[in-house]
């Protein structure tokens, strides 16, 4: 199957409304999305266009997310990312609201596909009656180190690796178990605060890492990764190319959700960035270029191929599997409708289109 980009268009803020921007950008509805300006005037197709009435109820609902989570469960490998500009709202869409907490939640209405997501597969675990053991990690690339959002101590970075069987994957990166929602999102809002974050002209809170956590589902009768310690319910085990297994006799399904928030593409000039946030925002825009490349490549027919360069970086390493394997992936372009950001919602746009063509083999 292809990947199913969806499109979700933010309202325009209120310093652009201010500013007196123009919106370029307007539904059409069935998922096409046109967009308007000077010189410009083209149409996209998408699996689904969620304009900026839309709730985070109707993007969980239309996007597919619930159907992805069955098929995690059911034993496939699923992928959601969210990719656009700076500011666009990628970081809204998948947690909802910046400032959450343990004492301080997001209105239930506010709350993201992640959470969302995590409802949805505890209740289909109760619901199916199934004796599913869950555990997640939590990942960030910056600066091309990839750093653990859950260890204890300050993040430090993490070898990346490769093997037949398992192809790149992260060694010693922390894997904690959980059994109910408030576990799972203390976790992610624990790792979240971790994360490396930077204000400036653009984004007053704007993510300068590649974000990644997974949800591994697995049945209870494969112990797969000893487990080190216990604490507050959660259970902690570290993972490497040759952890130990127990063997088991009757036959089980391993099933990821991999959440991937990345960070937004910039202007260094418009941004007003220097010194270090300069050099991250080089790093998070070469990375992003390494992606797309991949993306364009792996659009094109399967006679017609070249060689896919995925050690071009480490985002495209950890999201191989993702684009071009054996995974399911949905995508979820976020842009802004001003006519100040056109250029980058073009670009956006044509990103989202290419991925479309993409086919992969669960």
């Amino acid at each position: 199957p292809r990947p199913h980009p969806t499109l979700r268009v933010r309202p325009l803020t209120c310093t652009e409304t201010r500013r007196g921007d123009q919106q370029v950008v307007h539904s059409l509805g069935d998922g096409a999305v046109h967009v308007s300006a000077a010189r410009h005037d083209a149409t996209f197709g998408f699996s689904a266009v969620f304009d900026a009435g839309a709730s985070q109820e109707a993007v969980f609902e239309g996007s597919g997310m619930r159907q992805l989570v069955e098929l995690a469960m059911d034993g496939f490998s699923c992928t959601v990312f969210a990719f656009g500009q700076t500011g666009s709202g990628k970081t809204y869409t998948l947690m909802g609201p910046l400032g959450q907490s343990d004492t301080q939640p997001a209105s239930p209405a506010l709350l993201g596909l992640m959470q969302r997501s995590f409802t949805c597969l505890l209740e289909q675990s109760r619901s199916r009656a199934s004796d599913l053991a869950l555990s997640a990690s939590y990942l960030e690339i910056y600066n091309e180190q990839v750093r653990d959002l859950l260890s204890p101590g300050p993040p430090c970075a993490l070898p990346l690796r490769w093997s037949k069987s398992r192809g790149f994957y992260v060694e010693n990166q922390l894997s904690v178990e959980f059994e109910s929602l408030e576990a799972i999102v203390s976790l992610l809002l624990q790792g979240s605060q971790r994360r490396r974050t930077s204000a400036h002209a653009l984004n007053r809170h704007s993510s300068r890492s590649h974000a990644l956590l997974t949800i591994h589902v697995r049945s209870r009768a494969v112990s797969a990764i000893p487990l080190l310690g216990r604490a507050g319910g959660l259970r902690a085990q570290r993972g490497g190319a040759n952890s130990p297994t127990v063997a088991s006799a009757c036959p089980s399904k391993q099933g990821t959700l991999c959440f991937v928030d990345l960070a937004g593409s910039e202007r260094v000039k418009e941004t007003g960035s220097s010194g270090e946030l300069s050099v991250e925002a080089n790093s998070i825009n070469r990375s992003l270029l390494a992606l797309g490349h991949c993306i364009s490549l792996l659009a094109k027919p399967r006679g017609k191929r070249t060689h896919i360069p995925y050690r071009d970086s480490k985002l495209t390493r950890l999201l191989a599997r993702s684009l071009g394997g054996s995974g399911i992936t949905l995508m979820v372009a976020c842009i802004s409708p001003s006519s100040r950001c056109l250029s980058e919602t073009l670009s956006t746009l044509h990103y989202a289109s290419r991925a479309r063509r993409v086919t992969t083999r669960p």
